[in-house]
């Protein structure tokens, strides 16, 4: 059974899908405490008892999205085919950035990370979760252990990264253009796990 979640971390999620939208629309510098609370419909004092500072905020969002992800890649990882379960998972990711809410959140949350220490603290911790899914799944994939795969596939993983980064900061109505954009982008990230795949071939798929 799973056990109840606690009032004040469900309280916590609320607030932070009360504020996404604001904290998206205004950036990381111009969203004020105020804004945000007036979002939450809190006062601002509040506010501050749950979160104190936007680096909280920047946080509880990283642990709220690493924790679908953590999801995501279990499945993924569990899948009779692995590769292409992560194909269709990263599309999707690419897709939900550009069309959908979390591209102008993550977009402002990037571009702050590399002017504020702490928060690019947190991303690059977010960032190094999500490569070792990435190498787990690649290690799933090919049979080899994680420590060769990581060897000899992280940057492979970086690269990805990097591109579905690369794919939160389009904007939305960018039209033809943003379509091709999306194509070209899912087209190398196919020719990077195809690299992977091909790289070594899965021991339970060779001949007896």
């Amino acid at each position: 059974m799973t056990a109840p979640i606690p009032a004040a971390d469900l309280r916590s999620a609320q607030i932070l899908g009360s504020i996404r939208k604001t904290f998206a629309d205004k950036g990381f510098d111009g969203a004020s405490m105020q804004d945000l609370a007036r979002a939450a419909e809190m006062s601002v004092g509040n506010f501050y008892r749950y979160f104190p500072s936007k680096a909280a905020i920047v946080a509880a969002l990283v642990t709220q999205d690493l924790a679908t992800m953590e999801q995501d890649f279990a499945a993924i990882i569990g899948a009779s085919q692995p590769m292409q379960s992560l194909r269709t998972t990263l599309e999707s990711r690419i897709h939900g950035h550009i069309c959908g809410d979390d591209g102008p959140i993550w977009a402002e949350i990037t571009a702050a990370a590399l002017r504020k220490a702490e928060i690019g603290t947190i991303v690059s911790h977010m960032e190094a979760e999500i490569i070792g899914y990435l190498i787990a799944v690649f290690a799933r994939d090919t049979g080899l252990d994680p420590a060769t795969v990581r060897q000899r596939f992280q940057t492979h993983a970086e690269l990805i990264v990097l591109l579905v980064k690369a794919s939160a900061m389009q904007k939305s109505d960018a039209g033809a253009p943003r379509d091709a954009l999306i194509a070209l982008t899912l087209r190398m990230i196919d020719r990077i796990l195809d690299e992977v795949s091909d790289a070594t071939p899965n021991p339970s798929e060779s001949p007896l």
